[in-house]
């Protein structure tokens, strides 16, 4: 198969290096890609939301696969306007069409959702601009912390969860009045707070059969012992521990299952993945939140572990088949340890030369925002390069990626070093 992959990050080095890996990759090429992805295929300067420019690339070069990484595109309609296209409809898309992706690209529709199929997840409410004096209104009935949700895409950022009510409605005022996250906060979703640990959960599906990739753990904050601001991720770690067989049952039971249904009853095409960011509350799941993609750095954890065929699972999602696939995973833990900018995830300077890339041995390296510039690989994003380790022990593939963290260099480079501390024991 010739396949294209859109994405730039370390969820799509990871995505490009097992892809890479399948006899049933012919060719593959990834748009606009990185320094990493280029290992694997072939880079292409393409802009991902101009779906013109994606389908006339599709047509010169015979892609029979479509495989969307990042949420905005989906969000944008790429899958329906690639299946609508006369000159492109016969590739199979891996990604859901725009209303499958609303479970990301808004929190309302995605809490209405999950509300009508009887899916647990926090209580809520949501509001504008308009309704903004009912939101200091209904902060006022709630107890601390509070959760923030900016309604659409705010490129992982638009979660705020507060301590003081007079904190928390500041940052409503800064979302819907400042319009802190621009569109994405022209409607603020604010819910009860869940006490309990995170874990997420990654479904694949062909919109009527479906199957559980491993789960991981990410790490969101910056700071050591998760303090400091949000990220788009500092780590991740799978298997994680306290999802036995027991809580993920339940996890299939009543969410995974009812969220097929539910798609399926709302007639909405859904070839993909389903990220759902789990709470486990007293040894019972909540949704937190979906997204209609893979997670990043979760990807970066995840893939290493699966040891079968992954585009022949992707073929057969396209197919609408699954159900005819077996995966096949190893049993090992997978720390991934993020490498990011200093200033990230505020302000941060991009350039600066990556060392240590060819010294890393005993953990897989994945570029995220790394590229190339005159036969050298310098910064260009926040997160930077993910290293993930695998062992049979979680505390000696905890210190590998440590150990080969500590190699790579570049300027104000930092990381956490905490990361799958709290799964020992």
């Amino acid at each position: 198969m010739n396949i294209l992959l859109l994405g730039s990050g370390g969820r799509e080095h990871a995505l490009a290096w097992k892809m890479e890996q399948s006899p049933l990759c012919k060719k593959l090429w990834i748009a606009p890609g990185n320094a990493g992805t280029q290992l694997c295929g072939t880079n292409v300067e393409l802009n991902i939301n101009d779906f013109d420019a994606v389908a006339s690339f599709m047509v010169a070069h015979h892609i029979d696969m479509l495989v969307v990484g990042p949420e905005e595109p989906l969000v944008n309609g790429i899958a329906d306007f690639v299946l609508q296209n006369p000159s492109t409809s016969h590739v199979q898309v891996i990604g859901p069409s725009a209303k499958g992706a609303l479970l990301e690209g808004s929190k309302q529709f995605a809490k209405e959702f999950m509300q009508k199929y009887n899916i647990p997840t926090a209580a809520y409410r949501s509001f504008t601009a308009e309704s903004y004096e009912e939101g200091v209104d209904f902060l006022e009935t709630l107890a601390s912390p509070y959760v923030l949700k900016a309604d659409g895409l705010a490129a992982g950022k638009g979660v705020a969860i507060v301590q003081s009510l007079d904190g928390a409605i500041d940052v409503l005022k800064g979302m819907l009045k400042d319009k802190a996250f621009g569109k994405a906060s022209e409607k603020v979703v604010i819910e009860e707070f869940l006490e309990g640990v995170e874990v997420s959960v990654f479904v694949a599906t062909d919109g009527k059969n479906w199957i559980l990739l491993p789960e991981a753990k990410d790490y969101k904050r910056i700071g050591e012992g998760d303090t400091g601001p949000n990220t788009g991720g500092m780590g991740a770690v799978s298997p994680v521990s306290f999802a036995d067989t027991e809580f993920m049952e339940k996890v299939k039971t009543r969410i995974v299952q009812p969220t097929i249904d539910g798609l399926q009853k709302e007639n909405i095409p859904y070839t993909g993945f389903i990220f759902v960011g789990l709470m486990n509350v007293n040894g019972d799941p909540y949704v937190i939140e979906y997204n209609v993609r893979m997670g990043d750095p979760e990807t970066e954890a995840i893939i290493p572990r699966i040891s079968s065929d992954f585009v022949q699972m992707l073929k057969l999602m396209g197919e609408g088949n699954l159900n005819n696939y077996t995966l096949e995973v190893c049993p090992e833990f997978a720390v991934t340890v993020m490498l990011v900018s200093g200033g990230y995830p505020g302000s941060y300077e991009k350039g600066h030369e990556i060392s240590g890339l060819d010294h890393i041995d005993g953990s897989h390296v994945f570029y995220a925002g790394a590229s190339e510039r005159d036969e050298k690989v310098v910064t260009s994003g926040g997160r930077v390069v993910a290293i993930t380790s695998l062992h049979s022990s979680l505390e000696k593939a905890r210190l590998q990626s440590m150990k080969n963290a500590a190699i790579i260099k570049f300027h104000q480079v930092n990381f956490r070093t905490d990361i799958g501390l709290d799964l020992q024991g």
